[in-house]
């Protein structure tokens, strides 16, 4: 039998719930850690940005909207469906990071449990966040969280599943809808978790995941008027990192700075509380 020539894949954007071409036509070759050819990935411009962006707030009210449990009922297929394509995550972890299997399955199973761990989180929060205050007179006082909006997330660069899951899950708990850039050397992880939650139960636009260049993409980003927060995990460089802060102080996006992260390590509630606002309501006992 002759040999078969490997079908040599392009992968799309997923914005929208949808898989559409850069608007620039551009790609680019996602190679292993020894140089050989993984796949082209699409090469995202201003223009996919901005589209990411609309779709993101088109979908806001409706996740917001969905009650906690919905949410997190939600999230949790997107962990089920996760586990259904294990060995695809585990072959391309290896790749992308340069691991063994049995490090690489050490990884997609934390990446999975970590997104079990955030789904979980969805109907608790308002508990742990919120509160009723004590006042002097004739009113009940309580605080609540509730979404920032639309979340700009720079995904990790050195940890291609299990990094993206961390800084991605917790935008989503809340009612926040996101726009992700992936990791640019990395996005295989990125591009097979847009597959997973196009067939889940995510509804089209509360994830948007875009492959590209950070120093591309994340200026119109942090720039975007109709983006409320920006997360910039994966962002190396420590001069773009202070362009885009001063980008995002344009319209007082909230910033999370990068900072080293072990992705291993417990993750607390700091990326929950980060997109979230308290929101105080007064109301008159006796009304």
């Amino acid at each position: 039998m002759a040999d078969r020539l490997e079908v040599r894949k392009t992968y799309k954007l997923f914005i929208g719930g949808a898989f559409p071409r850069s608007e620039s036509g551009r790609s680019y070759e996602v190679t292993d850690t020894k140089g050989r050819f993984l796949a082209n990935a699409a090469h995202a411009s201003r223009k996919d940005a901005r589209d990411a962006v609309t779709a993101a707030r088109k979908a806001f009210g409706g996740w917001s909207g969905a009650t906690a449990y919905n949410r997190g009922q939600v999230l949790y297929r997107v962990a089920e469906v996760m586990e259904g394509r294990r060995a695809q995550f585990v072959a391309e972890v290896a790749a992308a990071e340069g691991v063994q299997n049995r490090r690489a399955e050490a990884v997609v199973d934390a990446a999975i449990d970590r997104w079990v761990w955030y789904a979980g989180w969805t109907d608790k929060l308002a508990q742990v966040l919120g509160s009723a205050n004590p006042v002097a007179g004739p009113f009940f006082n309580f605080s609540t969280p509730e979404p920032t909006g639309v979340v700009a997330v720079l995904a990790p660069q050195d940890s291609a599943l299990l990094g993206l899951v961390s800084v991605l899950a917790p935008v989503l708990v809340a009612g926040n809808t996101a726009v992700v850039l992936s990791s640019y050397a990395r996005p295989l992880p990125a591009v097979t978790l847009s597959e997973v939650l196009a067939t889940s139960d995510v509804p089209g636009g509360v994830v948007n995941i875009l492959t590209g260049a950070a120093a591309e993409v994340g200026p119109w980003l942090a720039s975007h008027l109709d983006v409320n927060a920006i997360d910039l995990s994966g962002v190396d460089d420590p001069d773009l990192a202070r362009e885009l802060e001063k980008a995002a102080a344009d319209n007082v996006k909230r910033v999370r700075r990068p900072a080293s992260e072990d992705w291993n390590a417990d993750p607390g509630m700091s990326r929950l509380r980060a997109w979230v606002e308290t929101k105080t309501v007064w109301h008159p006992i006796g009304v």
